[in-house]
């Protein structure tokens, strides 16, 4: 079995945006954790074989995984195609910024490939922010309350502030800030580019992922995110499990937004608040890609959660079983701690 794994950050994306790793930093080491992590998995498989697209001014840890070089816009493009068209199934990730995501997925169904994701209806509602949330309404789901705004626009002074301001097609907690009154909205301004702005949501942040097929959606063990306390809401890390009643009240969520989206395939993560009772739970977004939580759900799996989200997305069961362990991961994808359940709670 033919794999071809794909990174944005890593794989030549940036060539398209004129930018070098080393003007994304922090992003790069995210983006390199994630896909040495899974790309580690799907080549310990047996019978696989892995190809993986890299920028030739990017460095991976990966031993004994044949690696292609691109060296420019046109090249990332050709070679991600040829990869495509020649895989049994390929694995794309990329930020919903400017498209990227939805771009390269693209490219792997013109090039007659199999993309291990989703299909392109639920990528475009992920991939904007406000479109997701009115999708989410739409079917029943509790969303913060929230308006789009357009860039260059100045921010409403009538909203109820404190408010969360994103950008629709935004990635991770890029350019987010929590705006904690109309004096801080003023001071803000406008957004950039298009954006949502919420109302802002006390509770306890979490992210579930959803392996999703033809034939079922399971739901992994749910993290805690962790975000930095500051008007930046830089996320930090995550760490599992969740005390059991609120892995419940995550887990239900999750499993009801992905139940509304249209083609949902593969790796999906949803991020949720968990408020002070479960009447105030609330849905925040849905990633239609590969999530940092990898690194840590992968440390904690019995199986290799790679050869699970395959077998889901080909319509056979998949082994979702979880250690009892308390594991503690930064969004580079670093492991902190790892110990058993047990000794966590004393």
């Amino acid at each position: 079995m033919k794999i071809f794994v794909y990174e944005f950050l890593t794989g030549g994306g940036l060539y398209s945006l004129g930018q070098s790793p080393r003007d994304n930093a922090s992003l790069l080491r995210e983006g390199r954790a994630m896909v040495e992590a899974v790309t580690t998995d799907l080549a310990a498989l047996e019978f696989s074989h892995v190809d993986l697209l890299c920028d030739a001014r990017a460095k991976l840890n990966l031993h004994g995984i044949p690696t292609h070089s691109v060296s420019s816009e046109d090249e990332e493009r050709d070679r991600f195609c040829a990869l495509a068209a020649a895989a049994d199934w390929s694995l794309v990730i990329a930020p919903e910024i400017g498209g990227a995501l939805a771009t390269r997925q693209r490219w792997v169904r013109q090039s007659g490939g199999r993309l291990l994701g989703p299909g392109e209806r639920t990528t475009a509602i992920a991939s904007d922010k406000q479109r997701c949330a009115e999708h989410l309404a739409a079917h029943g789901m509790p969303i913060p309350p929230g308006v789009g705004v357009d860039g260059g626009v100045l921010l409403p002074p009538d909203f109820p502030y404190p408010a969360v301001i994103k950008p629709l097609d935004g990635a991770g907690s890029e350019d987010t800030r929590l705006l904690f009154s109309i004096e801080d909205a003023a001071t803000f301004g406008a957004p950039a580019r298009a954006a949502r702005l919420e109302e802002y949501v006390s509770g306890l942040p979490a992210s579930v992922v959803v392996l999703c097929g033809p034939e079922e959606r399971v739901p992994l063990i749910p993290c805690r995110q962790h975000i930095a306390d500051d008007d930046r809401c830089t996320y930090l890390g995550g760490s599992l499990p969740l005390p059991e009643e609120l892995a419940e009240r995550a887990t239900r969520l999750a499993t009801a937004a992905v139940a509304a989206l249209p083609d949902p395939l593969g790796y999906l993560g949803v991020d949720v608040v968990l408020g002070e009772e479960a009447a105030r739970d609330v849905v925040i977004e849905i990633n239609a890609r590969l999530t940092t939580s990898y690194v840590g759900l992968r440390h904690a799996a019995v199986g290799n959660l790679a050869q699970a989200m395959l077998d889901i997305a080909a319509g056979r069961p998949g082994d979702v079983r979880f250690r009892p362990r308390r594991i503690d991961f930064t969004a580079e994808g670093g492991i902190l701690r790892s110990t058993r359940w047990t000794e966590a709670i004393c």
